[in-house]
């Protein structure tokens, strides 16, 4: 199976300068757990309902005043729209992230795939080793 088969094509992208706290009221009204921040039609990072949470309110930061750009992940790992589901799922793991931008053979954005859209499409026992070994990870690194 691939990505292109069971990625969601709605996503929602902010500029770098988007508040915290709009980038709250996005993900709340459409149900979602993360955003794309983008710049001058590139992708620049994503801001996650984890980063809000440890990168803006842990701190201390107002979510009226902070952006994105202050707290989002800037490394953007991403797959594209004919990669294997599997694969990915591996990748996923591996880069202990729950979500990954999907681009086209152009590196344009064209939709976002979970773990939770490949666990309902694809492989589910390999999705829940994967998700194990995600939170192993977000354990650790806490520590």
């Amino acid at each position: 199976m691939k990505i292109k088969d069971v990625m969601s094509e709605d996503v929602e992208i902010v500029s770098p300068e988007t508040s915290i706290s709009e980038i709250a009221k996005k993900m709340a009204q459409r149900d979602c757990g993360c955003v794309i921040v983008a710049k001058n039609d590139r992708l620049v990072g994503v801001v996650t309902d984890r980063d809000i949470a440890l990168r803006c309110v842990a701190k201390g930061q107002d979510p009226q005043k902070a952006t994105a750009e202050q707290v989002m992940s800037p490394k953007i790992l991403y797959c594209r729209e004919q990669d294997d589901a599997d694969a990915i799922v591996k990748n996923m793991g591996q880069n202990a992230v729950r979500r990954l931008p999907v681009v086209n053979a152009d590196k344009r954005l064209v939709g976002i795939v979970s773990l939770g859209d490949l666990a309902a499409s694809a492989n589910a026992q390999l999705c829940g080793q994967t998700l194990g070994d995600i939170c192993r990870s977000s354990n650790r690194a806490a520590a």
